[in-house]
């Protein structure tokens, strides 16, 4: 297995640098592209609902992930609490919405990755990571110190600021973005967020250019890449014709595409007619075989 990239940046102290540097975004936060410039070292509360302190609901082996991700050992991941979007189905909405959690250091988080380390687990798998990017670089610099050797996965929902995206340049193994929508309209009404297509397009884009292409090694396990995630929304809610053409024509034909279907009426869903009910196999199969017509090829299920 080839080495994860932060390691030679802890060996040159380029890692220990960026950490710091960052850290001065939290006094005006643009980490995410809603630029709410809360001052978050003094206890205010950004759009994402989070001060500086760190929260996470778990930690653990997760074998629910894509099986290149989970391997025999399982994916380890971290689940942040609060989120930069406000997704009124969210399926995790205790989390994200609810703030359920426990607070803890970056000295806590940095023994959670070799905690999971020395569980078997194939990667360090960060989800909803965007608005604790700083103090997670931290936490990696103090694990990176103490031994941490396996990939890091960056599992967003893929309203991401290119700028922020660029300090992670050379510390992220794997980006495993799901998008969500083509139509910002429904972006709007159904995340709380402004210009989604608008932002996630070029983010997508810098992810590639940091990693290319997933990159599976001879036991089947991703070590580098670009893995995307799409949830398919009843009544093409998400705009998945759009998405498709973007990922085969501006990313990759060659790119890993995992469409998924399990989504499912939680958290508001239910008082929204259009939301209301699960996809059906027609819909869900109809985006499968688009994906396929537009010659992506990695990641599809079987239609």
């Amino acid at each position: 297995m080839s080495q994860p990239a932060y390691i030679a940046l802890h060996a040159s102290g380029e890692l220990a640098e960026r950490a710091r540097q960052l850290q001065a975004v939290l006094r005006d936060c643009t980490l995410c592209p809603r630029c709410c410039h809360a001052n978050r070292m003094q206890g205010e509360i950004g759009k994402c609902r989070s001060t500086a302190e760190i929260i996470i609901s778990s930690a653990g082996p997760h074998f629910g992930e894509e099986p290149e991700l989970v391997g025999l050992g399982g994916s380890g991941t971290i689940f942040f609490t609060n989120c930069n979007l406000w997704c009124l189905f969210c399926q995790n909405y205790e989390i994200s919405h609810l703030k359920m959690g426990l607070a803890v250091s970056t000295a806590e988080l940095a023994k959670q990755m070799l905690y999971l380390q020395s569980r078997g687990c194939h990667n360090i798998n960060l989800v909803t990571p965007t608005h604790f990017v700083p103090q997670i670089v931290e936490a990696l610099e103090c694990a990176a110190e103490r031994g941490l050797q396996i990939p890091l996965v960056y599992n967003c929902g893929g309203y991401e600021s290119v700028e922020t995206l660029r300090w992670l340049d050379g510390i992220i193994d794997i980006y495993m973005p799901d998008i969500k929508y083509s139509n910002d309209a429904h972006a709007r009404r159904y995340s709380g967020v402004k210009n989604y297509w608008q932002h996630v397009r070029p983010a997508v884009q810098e992810m590639h250019r940091q990693v290319g292409n997933l990159k599976i090694n001879r036991w089947g396990l991703a070590e580098r890449g670009l893995l995307i995630r799409h949830l398919v929304l009843p009544n093409n809610l998400a705009g998945s014709e759009t998405i498709l053409h973007f990922i085969a024509e501006e990313i990759s034909p060659d790119s890993y595409v995992n469409i998924m279907e399990q989504y499912h009426p939680a958290f508001k869903a239910p008082y929204l007619p259009e939301l209301a009910r699960r996809v059906s196999r027609v819909e869900y199969h109809r985006v499968i075989e688009l994906a396929r017509e537009l010659g992506l090829h990695r990641g599809l299920a079987e239609a």
